[in-house]
């Protein structure tokens, strides 16, 4: 019977105590992931060990985290990945720590909101001014006409066009691309990192939008786009083999034709 060696960074942010890497062993037949492992010990080792996780199928981008100085998803890691049967497990480096392998997720939420994530066409906008507009109908004493123009039809989308989305709409928002960028690390109150970008890539680049001069504008300030380097860290260690460098090239390419 052979045995893993588990050792993971064990924090507390509301705990007078200094991080620690503590250690443990699993048999190796018990477990097929490292998410496995750490189900283990937080059943029968540690009750308290903190860590994400949610579908376990590399879906939902929950169980990101760093294994073995490299970032991914536990739930795709095999317990075969690791050549001394040994994993060192941190949390997404640079990163607000909350609790043990639980990072505060709320600012990369925010960055990836402002670049606005969803289609934008002449019929949304109306809905949007009729939604915000008739909250006021209730007060207003006289003869108020609103007119709401629904789509006659569906937006239709060529299969060539379709085809260009492939590789961008995959991304599951896990995390692990961006907080693998030096760029990121150093910048990331302006520069919005590879994640955010290929998602905004993804917008820009679908043909059923209509705002495509405001969403390159949205990204002009060089800080928001040009602090990528190319290093490459968010392509090796994404967990659905998307490419987030290529997309913010030909981001830069499209800004710099604007």
């Amino acid at each position: 019977m052979n045995y893993l060696k588990f050792k993971i960074f064990i924090f507390d942010l509301f705990c007078q105590k200094e991080p620690v890497l503590k250690s443990w062993t699993v048999s190796d037949h018990q477990i097929q992931m490292v998410l496995d492992g750490l189900f283990f010990i937080k059943d029968y080792e540690m009750p308290s060990l903190s860590f994400r996780r949610s579908c376990r199928e590399g879906i939902c981008g929950s169980c990101g985290m760093n294994i073995n100085g490299r970032n991914g998803l536990a739930c795709l890691v095999s317990k075969k990945s690791s050549v001394l049967d040994t994993f060192k497990i941190y949390p997404l480096p640079h990163m607000p720590h909350i609790k043990d392998l639980v990072v505060e997720m709320s600012f990369f939420y925010q960055q990836y909101k402002s670049i606005n994530p969803f289609l934008k066409t002449a019929s949304l906008f109306n809905f949007y001014f009729f939604s915000e507009f008739s909250k006021k109908a209730p007060s207003f004493t006289g003869n108020l006409q609103v007119h709401f123009f629904e789509p006659t039809k569906e937006i239709y989308q060529s299969k060539k066009n379709r085809l260009l989305i492939d590789g961008l709409y995959e991304c599951i928002l896990c995390a692990c691309c961006s907080t693998s960028c030096p760029s990121y690390w150093w910048s990331r109150e302006k520069y919005l990192g590879p994640a955010v970008l290929l998602q905004a890539y993804r917008w820009i680049i679908d043909s059923r939008d209509n705002d495509l001069i405001d969403r390159l504008s949205l990204l002009h300030a060089s800080d928001r786009l040009y602090k990528c380097h190319g290093i490459l860290n968010c392509v090796q260690c994404c967990p659905k083999n998307l490419n987030p460098a290529a997309a913010i090239s030909n981001l830069k390419h499209l800004v710099s034709s604007v």
